[in-house]
């Protein structure tokens, strides 16, 4: 029997702990590639959330289209969210040395961004 799948709180709050981890620190050691992948987690957790709190439950994938094409009809989602989904290659990889480019600063910051206007977004529909 599968796992349930948690509450939208419990999806919420684990976005945030993601989202926290997704703001930079002054660790040298820490990778733009890490902090963005937190910031994907967090979109990642809080479209869940959303989903949960409409019954559906979540798939088991990383990919933030899948999630976005997952909502119910008459769920209004901004272009933003539905954006985020280019978050996506930073699930899997970028967390692993290999083909793919640096993230820059400008990158990061985008990507940071997003996660914080999904978060908002999710935190407004799940208390609507």
């Amino acid at each position: 029997m599968p796992p349930e799948p948690g509450t939208h709180a419990d999806w919420l709050r684990h976005a945030r702990s993601d989202l926290s981890l997704a703001r930079r620190t002054d660790d040298p050691d820490t990778l733009l590639e890490t902090l963005c992948f937190h910031a994907q987690q967090a979109v990642e957790k809080c479209l869940k959330a959303v989903l949960v709190s409409r019954g559906i439950a979540p798939p088991a994938t990383h990919n933030l289209k899948t999630l976005v094409d997952r909502f119910p009809p008459g769920l209004e989602v901004p272009a933003y969210v539905v954006d985020a989904a280019g978050l996506t290659d930073y699930a899997v990889t970028a967390r692993y040395p290999g083909a793919y480019e640096e993230v820059d600063e400008e990158e990061y910051l985008d990507a940071l961004r997003t996660a914080e206007r999904v978060m908002l977004w999710a935190g407004k529909v799940l208390d609507s």
